[in-house]
Parts: structure tokens; sequence; C-alpha cells
């Protein structure tokens, strides 16, 4: 019997998403969770009846947790079809995307490659940043939360998947810290580059230099450690 829903997200996005699911169904149990320890500590009786769902969560759900959920797993993702992957917009913003958004999706074993549930889109700003981009699409998976609730909250059964295929590059850790290995032949403009997107926000990976057997970190300003830390913007849009 679905009866429970179980919701992987951030502090600050718990409270709210829990209120706007029970608002289509008083009878659903929602247990907020943010960590993989949290995950782990659900008993295998309450997983048979839960469907789990992330938001915006930088946690891998592994494949026994997956495995014993009675009614699927659903995620979030940070980023449109096109964007799979670990921190998208900072590889949309160094490619120059000229379009961004956010994807609901089923989840499966392997990251960033469960059907497709639904995507908002939108045109990406002249001269945006990477926390414009993050911000905005925040603001996006915000709206696919509050449409596709209804349905989550209610439906036992999975929800119906659209014919849109993921990206076939997907980024990752490995990636971007690629991105932040500065090469010491590096041009100028490609230098400025990388430090505009990749040295914008702390995430703790910094672009970095070897130079005499000495290693160089940038390190944002604490104005960008400022820009960076928003209030939440879901209360503002499931209230």
């Amino acid at each position: 019997m679905f009866d429970t829903i179980i919701l992987l997200a951030g502090s600050a996005e718990r409270a709210k998403l829990s209120i706007l699911l029970k608002r289509f169904n008083q009878r659903l149990a929602v247990h907020a969770v943010g960590t993989l320890g949290d995950l782990e500590a659900l008993e295998p009786a309450l997983l048979r009846r839960a469907r789990l769902i992330g938001f915006l969560t930088p946690v891998i759900v592994p494949s026994h947790i997956l495995d014993r959920l009675g009614f699927g797993a659903y995620n979030f993702h940070p980023g449109p079809p096109s964007y799979p992957g670990w921190q998208p917009a900072y590889f949309a913003a160094y490619e120059g995307a000229t379009a961004f958004g956010a994807t609901a999706h089923a989840m499966v074993a392997k990251v960033d490659a469960g059907p497709i549930i639904d995507v908002e889109l939108f045109k990406v700003p002249p001269n945006a940043t990477v926390v414009d981009l993050e911000k905005m699409a925040f603001v996006e998976a915000a709206h696919l939360f509050r449409r596709l609730s209804p349905l989550l909250a209610t439906r036992p059964a999975p929800l119906p998947d659209l014919p849109i295929r993921w990206g076939a590059r997907k980024s990752t850790r490995k990636q971007f810290a690629a991105m932040c290995d500065i090469p010491l032949d590096i041009s100028k403009e490609e230098l400025e580059r990388r430090i505009a997107v990749f040295g914008a926000v702390p995430i703790g990976v910094y672009p970095t230099v070897m130079l005499h057997g000495h290693r160089f970190r940038l390190v944002p300003e604490p104005a960008a450690l400022e820009e960076a830390i928003s209030p939440s913007l879901v209360p503002d849009l499931v209230a």
C-alpha cells in the first residue's frame, strides 16, 4: 500500500516541500532526510510502501535502496536533459549554452539516466553567470515539483515518461577538476574564461596551477561566498 514518501532534500527545502505533498494527500507520511546515512537507516518495511523523491540532492542513491522501494524513485535535476551529471550549470556556462533548465526523471542505478518525466527550460540571458544559472534552474525545479506533486503524492503507478533522451555527455567531478587544472601554456582568453566559470563559486575545487613545485589556488573573494549562499526560493513557490 502506497502511504509514504521519503523526501531527500536540503534542510531549507524539506519542510515546505513536505507541506506541498501532504496538501494533495493528507494521509501521506513524509519522511524528510538529507544524507545517504539517513537513507541507509530506514527500515526495509518502510521502503516497501514508500516512494523516494530527491530534490536537487548531491546524494547518489545506491541500487540496493532503489530495489527495495515499493513505488519507485524520482529526482529533480538542476539542469536540462542536455546537461546530465555533476554541477551542470558550470559546464553550461563554460560552453556558452543558450538554453538551460531543470529535469524531473525516474531514478535508476546509473546517475541521470532514468526515464524523463518532465522538463522546464529557459533562455539563458546575456552575460549570465554560474550563480544566475543555478538560481534560475532552482526556480524551474521548484515549478516542476509543484506541477508534479499531485501525481507524486497520490498515484501509486509509475509516472508517465516523455520521449526525451538524456545528452550523451555526462559531467563528473573528475571533469570539473580537470577544468580547474590550469596548464602553464594556457592562453589569456582561456584562463579568464575558466576563472570566470570554475572559480566563481566555492565548492571545494579551485582553479589551480603548479609552478616550480608549488601549488597555487584561486580562492573566490568573500563577496562570491555571500552571493552563492542565498535564501531558498522554494517557500515563495510552494507556500
